[in-house]
């Protein structure tokens, strides 16, 4: 489990800010992230396909934490089935902070609030299909 949640950390940092340039584009998303208990850090959101779920995200947007929801949008995003991860980094550090056993000590969520047992979900219970035009996805940090 502790290899699970470093593998998201390491994902949402690697893909902060960087985006899939050159691929074809036509939509957008937008992440109503839910559940934002505090101003501290930053609201990280990370957009993935099966291929990348939980490693190297192609897509991620990031904001300023705002009370109680923060929204955050990602561009050009083709059309597909994806998944969206995302985490409140309290302390700007980059990465999802955990405790000794792995477990995360920042709150995090999926889309379609997707939840794991004994680690995260599935990509198919996160999945959702993005069209081409604009979206909104709301998830809730627990």
């Amino acid at each position: 489990m502790q290899s699970i949640f470093r593998t998201l950390g390491l994902s949402l940092l690697l893909a902060s800010g960087v985006g899939a340039a050159g691929l074809a584009s036509a939509a957008a998303i937008e992440v109503r992230v839910q559940g934002v208990t505090t101003a501290k850090g930053t609201v990280r959101v990370a957009i993935c396909d099966k291929a990348t779920f939980l490693k190297d995200c192609p897509y991620a947007a990031s904001a300023a934490a705002r009370v109680g929801e923060t929204v955050v949008t990602v561009d050009d995003l083709p059309p597909g089935t994806w998944a969206v991860l995302s985490f409140q980094d309290e302390n700007d550090n980059g990465k999802l902070d955990r405790n000794a056993l792995g477990i995360p000590k920042e709150r995090y969520a999926f889309s379609r609030d997707a939840r794991g047992r004994f680690g995260p979900p599935s990509f198919e219970d996160a999945a959702f299909v993005l069209r081409d035009e604009k979206a909104v996805s709301y998830i809730k940090l627990r």
